[in-house]
């Protein structure tokens, strides 16, 4: 764990086709920048980690626990651990940072990439 590090120093993990996520961890809780290509799908699924997140860039429609919305740049999502979610991007894609606890330790099993510009900031 470090203390400082740029975006642009963390290799991306694909974590869906079409969303890459740069993954910083902490001792109990883990964040992500996640970026989603336009119509990119995230398939329904669930885990006991609780999830909050901020669209910082473009639009998806998330459902949470059965319940659809339309989220653009600025809107927040607060996801309860077990709850199952999915979600697909607009036409211009999405940047979003989720925020887990505790740490989200399956990600570990992503191979990381060659290091990349992020698309946000």
């Amino acid at each position: 764990m470090e203390t400082f590090k740029s975006l642009r120093e963390i290799a991306p993990q694909r974590i869906w086709e079409g969303v890459l996520a740069r993954v910083v961890e902490g001792a109990t809780m883990s964040f992500a920048l996640v970026e989603l290509a336009p119509n990119s799908v995230v398939a329904e699924h669930q885990h006991p980690n609780e999830q909050m997140g901020v669209v910082v860039q473009g639009s998806m429609t998330f459902t949470i626990g059965g319940e659809p919305r339309l989220l653009h740049t600025g809107d927040t999502y607060n996801i309860p651990g077990g709850v199952p979610h999915d979600a697909v991007t607009g036409p211009d894609g999405a940047v979003v940072v989720d925020v887990f606890s505790p740490v989200r330790a399956d990600w570990a099993r992503f191979p990381k990439e060659a290091l990349q510009t992020p698309v946000w900031p």
